[in-house]
């Protein structure tokens, strides 16, 4: 329900039947309430009493909002991965660039490169080993996955974006905290500069 919502597969604004997402997923009613819940204190959807649940809107307002936050956070979790590499993620972000770097990105699914996105995001958070850094971090990725998803078909940078993952992983694997310090600020406010772009 996560990777609808962020990959605007359920639109902004848009009502969730929570009946038929259970057919659809194949479980029952109560989980999907349970995760729509959960989803709400993600900001990824909201409830109405009497009127339903839907799926968040978006202004573009948010976008200054989320960057601030993600250009301070971001650095750090960057910061922290490089100092831990070494002893515990090393191989798992060297594969990851590798996986990256082999990848024709200019020819790949848009949507797909979102996925490898998140993907690259969620290892370094994993790799920073502070579980509420990386739980703040994943709130404000996904909501910012969902403002660059609303834009996607009007960037002409998203493989380039992307492909920035590469020099990121490959300086925190190796242990390099100020690059990769730098690096994730940069793209962060990459990202910002390349919506701004557009609207």
């Amino acid at each position: 329900i996560r990777d609808r919502l962020i990959m605007l597969d359920i639109r902004p604004g848009e009502p969730i039947d929570d009946d038929a997402l259970a057919q659809d997923l194949g479980v029952g009613r109560t989980p999907v309430r349970e995760a729509l819940k959960r989803l709400e204190g993600d900001r990824l959807v909201v409830s109405y009493p009497r009127r339903g649940t839907f799926a968040t809107g978006m202004d573009i307002s948010d976008l200054a909002h989320i960057s601030e936050i993600r250009a301070q956070l971001e650095p750090l979790a960057a910061r922290r991965a490089a100092e831990r590499a070494i002893r515990t993620a090393h191989a798992e972000l060297e594969e990851l660039a590798s996986r990256i770097q082999q990848l024709d990105i200019h020819r790949i699914d848009r949507t797909e490169l979102m996925r490898w996105d998140l993907a690259v995001h969620r290892a370094i958070y994993r790799a920073a080993g502070n579980p509420h850094l990386e739980d703040v971090l994943i709130r404000y990725d996904n909501l910012a996955t969902r403002i660059f998803c609303l834009f996607l078909d009007r960037l002409p940078t998203v493989d380039e974006h992307v492909g920035e993952h590469v020099e990121l992983l490959r300086a925190i694997a190796a242990g390099d905290a100020e690059q990769a310090d730098d690096l994730a600020r940069e793209h962060v406010l990459g990202f910002e500069r390349a919506i701004r772009s557009v609207i």
